[in-house]
């Protein structure tokens, strides 16, 4: 397993530092949209930069990107697709990440959707999906269409259960207000809106979920349950024509929620 830490950023982000399964001392770090936070706490822990992954272009995820790379000079990892600064590898579906030094390997997923070119990270049992999956949610469509959104879920829903996710934001407790306003009856919903509740009163993360979890209580990853699909014909006043309307009407319900 994995040994992970989140360093906070902004007011809802998570850079998340990898360690070296060699060298608990060596890490990487995933869109890292501010330096001085990643800085601050490889100083404070001793810790060694090795490489840099980036999972698409918005600012809060490569903003610190130049400066780390200047005082480091470690290796960018990111998406072929997008403008990423200081890039040293670009990465398509399927690309695997080897990073040697750390005794680690990730293969690369696209998951675009969020935006054009979004990439996922998917290793030893862990998911590093920037803003496609969020826990009980998913990114806005900034670029991509409902229908690619949908299948970019599909491919990391299918993923082992057990698998860890590692969202960019601690989007959790507002996520799952909304997926309680879909799902009211959802009994492992709640149950989880009550764990993350208490998670968050101890000013712990919520993250990672699991895929797992997410399967039974992400309405964006059960657009062909009843009662989402119900809920999205109440919210539209008609019928669902297939599994991508009631994507983007439950998408849409969400922006304005």
């Amino acid at each position: 397993m994995l040994q992970t830490t989140p360093v906070p950023a902004f007011s809802d982000n998570y850079l998340w530092l990898i360690h070296s399964p060699r060298d608990p001392c060596r890490v990487a770090v995933v869109d890292p949209g501010d330096a001085r936070p990643v800085m601050d706490t490889l100083d404070r822990e001793g810790l060694t930069l090795d490489t840099i992954l980036v999972t698409h272009h918005h600012g809060d995820h490569v903003g610190g990107v130049a400066e780390l790379v200047k005082r480091f000079r470690a290796p960018v990892f990111g998406p072929a697709g997008e403008r990423i600064p200081c890039r040293t590898r670009a990465l398509a579906d399927g690309d695997r990440v080897e990073l040697e030094a750390m005794g680690l390997d990730f293969e690369v997923i696209d998951c675009p959707g969020h935006t054009a070119g979004h990439i996922a990270y998917y290793g030893h049992g862990c998911l590093f999906c920037g803003d496609t999956l969020f826990s009980a949610g998913c990114g806005r469509l900034f670029e991509g269409t409902p229908a690619q959104m949908n299948a970019s879920l599909h491919r990391l829903a299918a993923l082992p259960s057990a698998t860890r996710v590692y969202c960019a934001h601690e989007y959790t407790l507002s996520n799952l207000r909304f997926a309680a306003a879909v799902e009211p009856d959802n009994d492992s919903l709640q149950a989880y809106a009550e764990q993350a509740r208490q998670l968050r009163a101890e000013d712990r993360p919520t993250l990672p979920s699991t895929v797992g979890r997410e399967r039974q209580v992400n309405p964006f990853l059960r657009c062909t349950e009843p009662a989402v699909v119900a809920a999205a014909e109440r919210r539209a006043g008609s019928a669902m024509e297939d599994e991508t309307a009631v994507f983007a009407t439950i998408r849409a319900w969400k922006d304005s929620f």
